[in-house]
């Protein structure tokens, strides 16, 4: 049994002073054949602590239905570090952020169009304490109360920039200790007057985040928390993409210069993150702020940290071990053994399915007056598909989605009439005719991933409202829901060989187009459809895949979702761990949306994020 607590300024373990030097990992974003191997890495930085979050959704992916298994298994990962004598930091609020879909709540809870999220409402209260009941007598074993490694948990996450509810703050401090969780609990925020006081629990210990002037950040928590600790809960030592940004890095003698500053002056710290890892499937998480447009974030978390996604060494992991160095006694750098990475070549499909033709394999269809959204139909993540009859002849109008959530392609009788884009800055206007003997429309909606930060968490995905065309309002949907998290129902027939857009890359079409606009939509390579081909492996190596010559969609290894690509970048490459390949044959499957001017892809064996 051990005891972790505060003392005046310092951090107490077990009746002497500790200064926590600690570093975030997610477990959900790394498989877990390779927690051993980035736990045993930051600790040869010299870290004391490990934290992670706990994402709700990830484990209670339908109501009621719980998963604690394979890349959820987050007792496992809290016992390897336990076993590596690394302290654990566990921060399992409802709400994470952390760039994660919907902030890591899950996608049910928005089937109850009066759920009012992060405050003191019952309905809501009832499914978070339903989830304790579930996972916190998971925890309980591993608190350090208990002989375990877990010395601190967190109550809710940077709520100071959400709201100010104390009282529902204290509901979920409540919460866990009624559930036997008896270790240190602490609160996050941003360092300005505002976010601490949103956010601050009486009786709780405040922690500030920030990545640059911690002596601003510590001075500003002095004035709301005399002679307590100082910890930065995140120390953003370098940032997250969204597509068609530019790769975000820091320069590691900065990054060192703020820790030295910090560990300096006996504060604690935890960095965000310390290897970022990946967002595997949909479970990206996007930005959408007031003024801003909505910014969906990609596939790989990279961050530009110590650690780097396939689990390279950085020069920031030097850099910052040796500003550890000085205040810790550290002895030779000793490294767990490089796990080999490996090119497999090129890789050519030879078969194809067409979505359209296979949306009866993915879902039964749906009759709905309205065009309902995702989770009105109770799906979480991926696609949905709205068809409709419009009848004729009708002149030219414009189609108006209201509101589309995220991006929708847009067919009439099968043809590809254009795309709309959930953006401030989208211009682009879809004008239909239809002739006499009426039409089939189809509209394909992506859903990019829900909003994890900010005032517009309650982010519905697909058509949320209407479909207009002209003044009129269109009704009568025959709706499939796809969430494509099982490809077996596909028929796949040999690939045949059609008709390429005359540009190689979406960036020569942009170029091409004029003043006036695009005479030719860079988009309009393909119908969506489903890709397959099989490959050889001998040795299953992590291994890097290049989508040159593809537009936007999603790759399947095995069976296993990796992720989202997009030919707007930044990155140019999805890392594929190599426990995900099998000795021998081996399956890739690619969902395209716009289609590809050569149905191939190359495995390297470096990555390229751009």
């Amino acid at each position: 049994m051990g005891r972790f607590y505060t003392e005046g300024p310092n951090f107490m373990l077990d009746g002497k002073p500790i200064q926590l030097i600690s570093g975030a990992i997610h477990y959900f974003r790394v498989v877990p054949e390779y927690w051993r191997d980035r736990l045993l890495k930051l600790k040869a930085c010299g870290f004391n602590t490990v934290e992670t979050y706990v994402a709700w959704n990830i484990h209670e992916p339908k109501e009621g239905q719980f998963n604690f298994e394979g890349i959820a298994d987050i007792v496992r990962f809290i016992e390897i570090a336990g076993e590596l004598g690394l302290h654990v930091i566990v921060r399992p609020s409802p709400y994470i952020c952390a760039e994660w879909e919907f902030g890591g709540l899950p996608a049910w809870l928005l089937a109850d169009s009066n759920i009012r999220l992060r405050c003191y409402h019952k309905p809501f209260l009832d499914k978070v304490d339903a989830y304790y009941d579930v996972l916190l007598p998971k925890l309980k074993p591993l608190l350090c109360t208990n002989g375990g490694p877990v010395i601190a948990m967190q109550i809710e996450n940077e709520y100071g920039s959400y709201g100010n509810d104390v009282k529902y703050l204290q509901h979920l401090q409540n919460s866990m200790i009624e559930r036997g969780i008896d270790v240190l609990l602490f609160t996050s925020d941003g360092p300005t007057d505002v976010m601490i006081q949103g956010g601050t629990v009486p009786g709780v210990l405040e922690t500030v985040n920030f990545g640059s002037r911690p002596e601003e950040a510590f001075e500003k928590l002095k004035e709301y928390q005399k002679d307590q600790p100082l910890m930065c809960m995140e120390f953003w030592n370098g940032w997250f993409d969204h597509w068609g940004e530019q790769h975000h890095t820091r320069d590691s003698a900065d990054v060192a210069n703020v820790l030295d500053k910090m560990l300096g002056a006996g504060a604690s710290v935890n960095f965000y993150m310390f290897h970022g890892g990946t967002n595997f499937g949909f479970w990206n998480g996007a930005n959408c702020l007031p003024k801003e447009n909505f910014e969906p974030t990609i596939t790989s978390y990279d961050y530009d940290v110590p650690v780097g996604e396939a689990g390279d060494i950085t020069d920031k992991f030097h850099a910052v071990r040796e500003i550890v160095g000085k205040y810790v006694e550290l002895g030779e750098l000793e490294l767990p053994p490089p796990i080999k990475k490996k090119g497999y070549g090129r890789v050519a499909f030879d078969q194809k399915a067409d979505l359209f033709e296979s949306l009866n394999d993915l879902s039964a269809p749906i009759q709905a007056t309205c065009p309902e959204p995702m989770e009105k139909l109770g799906q979480a993540y991926g696609f949905i598909m709205y068809t409709t009859q419009v009848s004729g002849p009708r002149g030219s109008h414009e189609l108006v989605l209201q509101d589309v959530h995220d991006r929708a392609l847009i067919f009439l009788n099968g043809e590809y009439k254009g795309v709309i884009e959930r953006r401030k800055d989208w211009t682009g206007k879809i004008m239909l005719e239809i002739p006499a003997e009426g039409a089939t429309l189809g509209i394909l909606v992506e859903n990019m991933g829900r909003t994890n930060y900010g005032a517009f968490l309650k982010d519905y995905k697909g058509i949320t409202e209407g479909v207009k065309f002209g003044y009129q309002f269109l009704y009568h949907w025959t709706i499939h829901t796809l969430p494509l998290d099982d490809l077996k129902g596909l028929t796949f027939g040999a690939l045949s060989s059609g008709t390429a857009s005359p540009f190689t890359t979406l960036a020569a079409a942009e170029e091409a187009c004029g003043p006036e606009g695009c005479a030719i939509d860079p988009y309009a390579k393909g119908e969506p459809a489903f890709y397959r081909a099989t490959f050889t492996v001998d040795e299953p190596c992590d291994t890097f895949l290049s989508t040159a010559g593809w537009t936007k969609g999603v790759v399947y290894i095995n069976g296993f979702n990796i992720g989202r690509y997009w030919e707007r970048g930044p990155q140019k490459t999805m890392y594929v761990p190599g426990p995900l390949l099998l000795e021998g044959e081996n399956e890739i499957v690619i969902f395209e949306l716009h289609g590809t001017n050569e149905p191939a892809v190359t495995f390297l064996d470096t990555p390229d994020l751009g």
